[in-house]
C-alpha cells in the first residue's frame, strides 16, 4: 500500500484459495476489473481464521473504504475438503503446494464471523460458489440437514450470486456515490435500499413491506425443513426463474425474516467478456508462494483460453447452470488471438495451449434462435435423452477459432481439453468439426462424459441416450481410421446416482465389458447444494414429476455400485460377489470376475 501511496483500499477481497492473477480466479478477476474501474483492491488470501494472528491477518490491509467481499474460494469449501464420501481430502490444488488446512469448513461463516468482530459498519458481501449455491434454503450433505439461506447466517449486507462482474461494479458504484454523499459520510449511516434493486443480487430484511410487489414466494424455510415435497416445488421454482431474459423476483421467509433474490445478472456481451478476460493479468502465483512449490490449480489453466460460459446442457448434477446460467456468452475470435499471442511470451510458455473451451467447449452459440433475444426456455431442456426439435447444432464458429488459433506462430498444438457434449456434435450434420478435432485437437486420448448405460438413469441424470454415446463412439473410432491414428475415448461414469440401482450397475459393467473398458475412475455422486440430482437424492421424487426415485444411501451400497463398474480391479472382487449375489446374478460371475481388458 506504501508503494502505491494508499492509505486505505476501498475494497478488500477476502477468499478461500491462495491468490493467483489469472482470470480463472476469481478474485483475480473481480479485482482486476474494480482496479480497472478505478477502485483501490486489496487481496486477503486465506486468512488465518484461528488464533493466534487472526486479527492481524484479516486486517493486515486495514479496514476497506467501501466494503469487504467475501468468498469461500473456487469451490464450495465443503467440497474443496471432503470426498464424496465425506472423507478428508489428502489434496487442495488451490492452497500452497496442494496442501490441506488453509481454509476452514463452512469458510463465508467463519470469514464473515470475524470480519463482524473486527469491523464495525464496514458493509459485508459474499459471493462464489458457496454463496451461489446456497443462497435459498438448501440440503447440506456433510450435516444431513436442511439449511437455512446463508445469507441469514452470515449476516452479510448482500449475497452476489453467478456470475459477478455485472453486479459488482454497480454494487462498487452505489457504495462510491454514497460514500461521497455529505449526508451520509458515514458507512453505518448507508441506508437499507443503497444495495436494494441490483440484479444478481439477494438481500435480507424483517419488513414485509420491503418485498417488491410481483415477487413470487418460494415455500418457507420452515415448510421445505418440514415437507420434502414443499422442498421439490422450492427447488422448481428457482430453476424455472434462474434466466435473466423471464425470471421473477424470488423471496423465501425464514421466521420473522425474508432474504430477496432479484432477478439475475444479465450476460455479458461479447466486448464486455472480452474486456474482462483481458485484463492485466501476470497468469501467476503470488511469489510468496514459490517456496511451497505454488498452487497446483494453476497447471491446467495457466496455458488455456476460456472461450464461453454457459451452459444449455443443464445436467441434473451439475451446478453450472444454476451458477452461469444455460444462456451461451462467447468471446470474439480476435480477443481470443491476442490472448494466445500473449502466451507466446511467457517464459513458462511451451507451444501448447491446453484448451479452448468452457462448460462444454463446443458450445459458442446459442440453443436456438429465441435464447439470443428472449432467453431459455423455463419449462423444456435443451438436449437430454430428447433434444428440444428447436436446437439448432452448429460448429462453424468453434471451427473456425481453432484454426485460427492454431495458425499462430509460435503454436504447436491447440488443445480441447474442457469436455464436448458428443450429442451436441452428433445432432451436426456437418462432420467437420469431428474430423479436425481428431486431426488436430486430441492427444491420444479424448475424455467424454457419457456417465452411465441405462437410458432410465440417463433421463433422470438429463444425458442422452446410451445408443447416442454407442454412436458417437463408433464415429470417433472411424474418423480416427479415416485419419490414421490411433485415439482411443475416455468416459467418464458415475456411481449411486439418485434413480441408479445396483441393477443398472451391473447393466453398466456389462457393456464396458462388451468393449473392452474399464475406468480408472470412478465418481460417486456427490450431493452438492444446486443440483437437480441432490433434490432427488434429499427428497427420493423428480420435482418435476413427482414420481419416487430410488436413492442409495451409505456407503457400501456406493462402494458395491462403484465395485461392478471397476470390476476389473482385484481389490473389488469381493463387492462385485457381494453385488452379483444381491441381484441373483451368480451366472455372471465368471463374467466379470475373469482377466478383464483394459485400455
Amino acid at each position: 500500500m506504501e508503494a502505491r501511496g494508499w492509505t486505505e483500499c476501498d475494497f478488500v477481497i477476502v477468499s478461500g484459495d491462495a491468490y493467483v492473477d489469472h482470470p480463472s480466479f476469481a478474485a483475480a478477476l473481480l479485482g482486476r476489473l474494480l482496479e480497472s474501474e478505478g477502485y483501490r483492491v486489496g487481496i486477503v488470501a486465506q486468512p488465518r481464521w484461528q488464533e493466534p494472528g487472526a486479527s492481524e491477518d484479516f486486517l493486515r490491509l486495514g479496514e476497506p473504504r467501501l466494503a469487504w467481499l467475501v468468498s469461500a474460494g473456487a469451490m464450495d469449501s465443503m467440497v474443496a475438503r471432503y470426498t464424496a464420501n465425506n472423507k478428508p481430502r489428502s489434496e487442495d490444488a488451490y492452497s500452497p503446494g496442494g496442501k490441506t488446512g488453509f481454509r476452514p469448513d463452512r469458510a463465508l461463516l467463519s470469514y464473515t464471523a470475524k470480519i463482524r468482530e473486527l469491523s464495525k459498519g464496514i458493509p459485508v458481501i459474499i459471493g462464489g460458489i458457496e454463496a451461489s449455491l446456497r443462497r435459498f434454503g438448501h440440503y447440506d450433505y456433510w450435516s444431513n440437514t436442511v439449511k437455512r439461506s446463508i445469507l441469514l447466517d452470515t449476516k452479510a449486507d448482500l449475497l452476489a450470486y453467478g456470475m459477478g462482474e455485472r453486479p459488482i461494479l454497480e454494487i462498487a458504484a452505489r457504495l462510491s456515490a454514497a460514500r461521497l454523499s455529505a449526508a451520509r459520510s458515514e458507512p453505518g449511516d448507508l441506508p437499507p435500499e443503497t444495495l436494494r434493486g441490483i440484479r444478481g443480487t439477494m438481500w435480507r430484511t424483517g419488513k414485509e413491506a420491503d418485498i417488491p410487489s410481483g415477487a413470487i414466494r418460494l415455500p418457507s424455510f420452515e415448510k421445505i425443513r418440514a415437507d420434502k415435497a414443499e422442498y421439490g416445488r422450492h427447488y422448481v421454482a428457482q430453476e424455472q426463474n434462474a434466466d435473466p431474459f423471464n425470471a421473477h423476483i424470488l423471496v423465501e421467509q425464514s421466521e420473522s425474516r425474508f432474504v430477496v433474490q432479484e432477478t439475475p445478472a444479465m450476460p455479458l456481451d461479447t466486448q464486455s467478456f472480452d474486456r474482462v478476460m483481458e485484463l492485466p493479468y501476470t497468469r501467476h502465483w503470488h511469489p510468496d508462494y514459490d517456496s511451497a512449490g505454488g498452487i497446483p490449480g494453476l497447471e491446467e489453466v495457466q496455458f488455456s483460453l476460456t472461450s464461453s460460459r454457459g451452459c444449455f446442457g443443464a445436467c441434473a448434477f451439475c451446478a453450472i447452470t444454476f451458477h452461469q446460467g444455460r444462456l451461451i456468452q462467447t468471446r470474439s475470435h480476435d480477443s481470443l488471438e491476442r490472448e494466445a499471442r500473449g502466451l507466446t511470451g511467457h517464459p513458462d510458455f511451451k507451444g501448447y495451449i491446453h484448451d479452448v473451451g468452457g462448460p462444454s467447449a463446443n458450445f459458442r452459440v446459442a440453443a436456438c434462435e429465441k435464447q439470443a433475444s428472449h432467453g431459455a426456455c423455463p419449462d423444456r431442456q435443451c438436449l437430454g435423452v430428447e433434444p428440444c426439435p428447436a436446437l439448432k447444432a452448429d460448429h462453424r464458429d468453434y471451427v473456425t477459432l481453432l484454426r485460427r488459433l492454431r495458425a499462430l506462430p509460435g503454436i504447436k498444438k491447440v488443445f480441447v481439453r474442457s469436455g464436448i457434449r458428443y450429442d451436441y456434435l452428433m445432432l451436426d450434420p456437418d462432420r467437420t468439426f469431428l474430423r479436425e478435432l481428431c486431426e488436430f485437437h486430441v492427444s491420444g486420448q479424448l475424455k467424454v462424459a457419457p456417465e452411465h448405460t441405462s437410458n432410465r438413469v440417463l433421463s433422470l441424470m438429463r444425458k442422452s441416450t446410451h445408443e447416442m454415446y454407442v454412436e458417437f463412439s463408433h464415429a470417433y473410432r472411424k474418423m480416427n481410421e479415416t485419419l490414421g491414428k490411433k485415439q482411443y475415448l475416455v468416459p467418464y461414469y458415475i456411481a449411486s446416482h439418485p434413480g441408479a440401482r445396483l441393477e443398472d450397475a451391473l447393466h453398466t459393467a456389462l457393456e464396458l465389458k462388451k468393449d473392452g473398458f474399464v475406468p480408472d475412475q470412478v465418481q460417486d455422486f456427490y450431493p452438492t447444494p444446486g443440483t437437480l440430482a441432490t433434490c432427488m437424492y434429499y427428497t427420493g421424487v423428480d420435482p418435476y414429476t413427482e414420481e419416487d426415485v430410488y436413492v442409495a444411501r451409505g456407503g457400501h451400497e456406493r462402494s458395491l455400485q462403484r465395485a461392478l463398474l471397476q470390476f476389473n480391479k482385484k481389490e473389488n472382487h469381493p463387492l462385485v460377489l457381494e453385488a452379483l449375489r444381491t441381484v441373483h446374478r451368480e451366472d455372471l460371475i465368471s463374467v466379470l470376475l475373469n482377466s478383464g481388458k483394459k485400455r
